[in-house]
């Protein structure tokens, strides 16, 4: 009998922790990862504030209204730098009603002399691990190049952690309001 007891007790405790396991595991906000890291599809992008490589400060908010491409990359990444005429092809022929948002995430570097280099024009906010809230934590970018896809409401729509070409640039563009 007190085997009988014993094993009940044990089997309850295991069932109470599976249970309380499930429940931890639950997402409980729109800005937990996903399987492939950084914020979920759907989620609302979150609102930042950088300065770019000319001094102006943008925030994400004042591009409410417009599909937004949103790029994390550094100048020493070989993927990012593979993609980037792509995105300067893509900048050239989109429309008013787009924005093209390169984060650089190693401001440190000689960003510059990359841009001018490689003949960019789009915007290039500069976001530094030192800063005290980096943009690319908000983001839970943990790879580059990290791409989002945000709407005109502001939500993220698409996600991409590698390079992409510019017919993918405007499949994911064209695929939102």
């Amino acid at each position: 009998m007190l085997k009988k007891i014993i094993a009940s007790a044990l089997l309850l405790s295991l069932i109470t922790i599976a249970i309380v396991q499930a429940v931890d595991n639950e997402p409980n906000s729109q800005e937990e990862t996903d399987s492939l890291g950084g914020l979920k599809i759907g989620a609302k992008a979150p609102n930042f504030s950088l300065k770019t490589l000319d001094g102006k400060q943008v925030e994400l908010a004042d591009y409410k209204g417009k599909k937004v491409m949103l790029n994390f990359w550094a100048t020493w990444c070989p993927p990012c730098k593979k993609e980037m005429p792509d995105m300067e092809l893509y900048t050239k022929q989109a429309g008013d009603d787009v924005i093209v948002l390169a984060v650089n995430i190693d401001p440190e570097n000689d960003v510059q002399s990359f841009v001018k280099e490689n003949g960019i024009t789009f915007t290039i906010p500069l976001d530094s691990n030192s800063a005290k809230n980096p943009v690319n934590e908000q983001y839970k970018v943990l790879s580059i190049p990290t791409t989002y896809f945000i709407d005109k409401k502001g939500d993220i729509r698409h996600k991409v952690i590698s390079a992409m070409q510019l017919k993918d640039m405007e499949r994911y563009m064209n695929s939102m309001q």
